[in-house]
């Protein structure tokens, strides 16, 4: 078995390796060839737990547990991360257990990735301005996937803490963008083609006034009870895609929506791997208001690890223990 450090994960997967992993493994899913996802969480009074397994099939079978601690006041209490937790790959065929590497790389990377896959298929193919509200590291990788995939040319940062969205602003130049730490969030929203929210928030603060049509919105940072990112009116009345629709009915944007009687799971529009599929259409419309509900699946994290794991093993990366000695 190999152990995998967060270094060893960075090194060993790319952003557009990833892209291409976890757009693969939507299509499996939509085709049947996966086993799962399933989801379990456990809060705690500062943070919470979340175990989530999933398994791809192919000429070699794969099956990932991830175990993520999230406590989102690790840096100012204790100088932590945010996220940390490990990622077990096993054998689906032999439950051998393959790999154990660093979770918050591999979350950190899907994450970005699922949120690419859907721009592909549901933004205008013409978005160039973008409004990233959360500027954490989520916040960097979450822009960097969008500019993957888009031809994007300018890029508004939005957070709370303005010195944060003012650094995040000079590092995403890097990307060949115009960058701007915007201070008024809804002058910011009106202006954008595409808008990403990954905050802890847990009270809407995108509303529907402010969102222009024709707008993309990857909503990413409702993933537990409680959270909201999106006015629920606008998630009942845009194209609302899911990631995984039980999933995002107990613990997504689309939770808040369900509870206050706005819409039923049948209007859901889609999963996103019904759409990479093309079983049911992404945009159809230049002003076509869309939403990809990213609660965050373990189709992401499986499809990630199996990646690193194989490049891994073909490198001769990593450090190889053995369980049963």
């Amino acid at each position: 078995m190999l152990i995998l450090s967060h270094r060893d994960v960075m090194a060993l997967l790319t952003l557009d390796a990833c892209i291409e992993a976890v757009e693969r493994a939507f299509r499996l899913h939509s085709e049947q060839r996966t086993f799962g996802p399933g989801v379990l969480g456990l809060p705690t009074e500062d943070g919470g737990f979340h175990i989530k397994v999933a398994g791809l099939r192919g000429a070699r079978s794969y099956f990932a547990a991830k175990t993520n601690g999230n406590f989102p006041n690790n840096a100012e209490r204790f100088g932590l991360p945010t996220i940390q937790g490990t990622v077990v790959l096993a054998d689906a065929a032999n439950g051998t257990p393959l790999a154990v590497m660093d979770s918050a790389s591999i979350t950190m990377l899907r994450t970005g990735a699922a949120t690419a896959v859907a721009a592909k298929f549901l933004a205008r193919p013409d978005s160039r301005t973008v409004t990233v509200v959360g500027c954490g590291v989520q916040g960097g990788i979450q822009l960097a996937a969008i500019n993957a995939v888009l031809p994007l040319e300018r890029a508004l940062l939005v957070d709370t803490d303005q010195p944060r969205a003012d650094d995040a602003a000079r590092a995403a130049t890097r990307l060949g963008l115009r960058t701007e730490a915007a201070k008024d969030l809804r002058a910011a929203l009106r202006q954008s083609d595409v808008v990403v929210t990954c905050t802890p928030a847990r009270r809407a603060y995108v509303m529907a006034a402010d969102v222009a049509p024709g707008t993309f919105i990857g909503a990413v940072g409702a993933d537990s009870q409680g959270k909201q990112e999106i006015d629920a009116t606008l998630v009942a009345t845009s194209t609302l895609v899911v990631d995984i629709v039980e999933q995002c009915a107990e613990i997504g944007e689309l939770q808040h929506a369900l509870a206050g009687g706005l819409m039923t799971r049948e209007q859901v529009h889609a999963e996103l791997a019904d759409v990479v599929a093309g079983r049911r259409p992404g945009r159809t419309r230049h002003d076509e208001i869309t939403i990809f509900d990213s609660s965050g699946t373990a189709l992401q994290d499986v499809a990630a690890a199996i990646a690193v794991y194989e490049k891994a093993r073909a490198s001769g990366c990593g450090t190889e223990v053995a369980l049963d000695d």
